[in-house]
């Protein structure tokens, strides 16, 4: 698995390296937003660990990029800011975990496990609904052999969906079971994450798959 820590703190930066090596990861290290992309550009990455606060390109507006060009791997946004709204602000931007600063390793290392779904053993049962086969254990979609790329939340999405086939799922309950009931219930991260994930669906598949039932939610 191929992680991009991106830091500009040069001393943080080379400890995650280290780290991460340590666990048989291979690493990449940038120490600016305009590097990151750069990078993302030449190489795959299964989840990128990315600072809010860097030069040239901040975090935000990284992730932003990353995911309007259809990026399907893991982000942990890494921040110093505690505070609800900077965490809030990196998930409608596309995060799917946030870590503030300062952190163990050890935490770190879990949430890359978490959002990239590599523990030992099977998860959930796979899913199949409308033609789609759904396997957590391996975080994969299949409609006839094709297969579409999400990120960790995506996939999350799609799987609690297909889990609920036919019914509509309120944001509400969404928020609840995918990401957690702390969140604020007016963020925009669910609708952020539901039209990237209605987009890569329909782009793979031809036809909408998911529909908005107004005053109810969504449904598959």
């Amino acid at each position: 698995m191929r992680v991009l820590v991106v830091e500009d703190e040069e001393s943080l930066a080379s400890a995650l390296e280290r780290g991460l090596q340590n666990l048989g990861y291979t690493v990449d290290v940038a120490y600016d937003g305009e590097e990151a992309l750069e990078q993302t550009g030449k190489a795959h990455y299964d989840v990128i660990c990315l600072d809010l606060n860097l030069p040239r390109v901040d975090g935000l507006e990284v992730c932003r990029r990353l995911r309007a060009e259809l990026f399907s791997g893991g982000v942990i946004m890494l921040t110093a800011r505690s505070g609800i709204r900077e965490r809030v602000e990196g998930l409608d931007h596309g995060a799917d975990d946030y870590l503030v600063k300062p952190f163990a390793f050890s935490e770190l290392a879990a949430r890359i496990r978490a959002v990239t779904r590599r523990e030992a053993g099977p998860l959930y049962p796979v899913v199949s609904a409308r033609g789609l086969e759904l396997n957590p254990n391996r975080n994969s979609v299949k409609r006839n052999e094709l297969s579409i790329e999400l990120t960790p939340k995506e996939f999350e999405l799609l799987y609690y969906l297909a889990k609920h086939e036919g019914r509509a799922i309120p944001q509400e309950e969404l928020i609840q079971h995918v990401w957690d009931d702390r969140m604020n219930p007016f963020t925009q991260t669910v609708k952020v994450h539901m039209n990237n994930l209605r987009r890569k669906l329909t782009n793979s598949l031809g036809e909408p798959m998911i529909t908005t039932v107004r005053g109810k939610g969504y449904v598959l």
